[in-house]
């Protein structure tokens, strides 16, 4: 691809990304995510109709009355798109995909007022983007995600979030893009939605769950070079059953947007 083809493409995807945001997303996303961030602020006596759950139990017990802890909303809230670009993404449809859902998903947070950071990885940090406001924050990061070409070979979801930890101490609001064809991961990712709002979104081709059964079939893993033989592939890739948490899953030949939609219509849960 030249400068010239990559350009236009950047353009074109980004156009895209904020028309179908503008459409879909940013009233749903707003209404899920605004004040989704609170920090402690002051604590009131109790009022018939308060939330038990915001009872302090300390001072209430300290004071014998009823005492509710009592929050501001957080002027800015930090959004980061975690993006896999390992090679097992490196196919166009789903390359294709994940840029799009990314920008869809940073354009939604610059409308916001929300500051939408990007981490790109593979099994070492490509690259990082800071959380930013504003509208040219969508454009940088649909230039990365369509510019930035892996120098490693493997996935370490891992070692993303890891990096993700050391850099972000506060509550954020953390989309997870993979396929998640990785190993090991688990703990790490206990480890960040205690900490964060995760939401890990799979991308699948559906091509590979539908291989008849009772054949073997030689693939090579695009990522080590090495030839698998397996049997029944859907077997190999669902790891949905050992994942801590659950998955929104996107699939290759559906539109992303109703996936999404969906999602967002459910109040953000999985």
């Amino acid at each position: 691809m030249t400068k010239e083809e990559l350009l236009k493409k950047i353009k074109k995807l980004n156009i895209k990304t904020k028309a179908v945001a503008n459409e879909f997303f940013v009233g749903n996303y707003r209404s899920i995510f605004k004040g989704n961030g609170m920090e402690f602020s002051d604590v009131r006596k109790y009022e018939v109709g308060d939330d038990v759950k915001r009872i302090d139990w300390k001072t209430s017990a300290r004071q014998r009355k009823t005492y509710v802890k009592e929050y501001e909303e957080e002027r800015e809230l930090s959004i980061f798109l975690i993006v896999d670009i390992s090679l097992s993404n490196n196919f166009r449809n789903k390359e294709d995909l994940i840029a799009q859902i990314s920008g869809s998903l940073a354009y939604s947070g610059c409308e916001n007022g929300d500051n939408v950071g990007l981490i790109l990885f593979s099994d070492k940090v490509e690259k990082f983007i800071p959380p930013q406001k504003g509208r040219n924050q969508t454009l940088k990061i649909i230039d990365s995600l369509l510019n930035t070409k892996p120098s490693g070979r493997g996935t370490n979801i891992s070692l993303a979030l890891n990096f993700l930890g050391k850099i972000k101490k506060t509550h954020s609001i953390i989309f997870l893009i993979s396929d998640f064809l990785d190993n090991n991961f688990e703990k790490q990712l206990k480890i960040t939605a205690k900490q964060h709002t995760l939401i890990p979104i799979r991308i699948i081709d559906r091509k590979f769950e539908s291989l008849p059964k009772g054949f073997l079939f030689t693939l090579k893993d695009s990522e080590t070079g090495e030839d698998i033989i397996v049997g029944n592939f859907k077997e190999n890739i669902n790891f949905q059953e050992s994942l801590p948490i659950k998955t929104l899953d996107i699939y290759t030949d559906e539109d992303y947007t109703k996936t999404l939609m969906k999602f967002f219509k459910r109040g953000g849960k999985l």
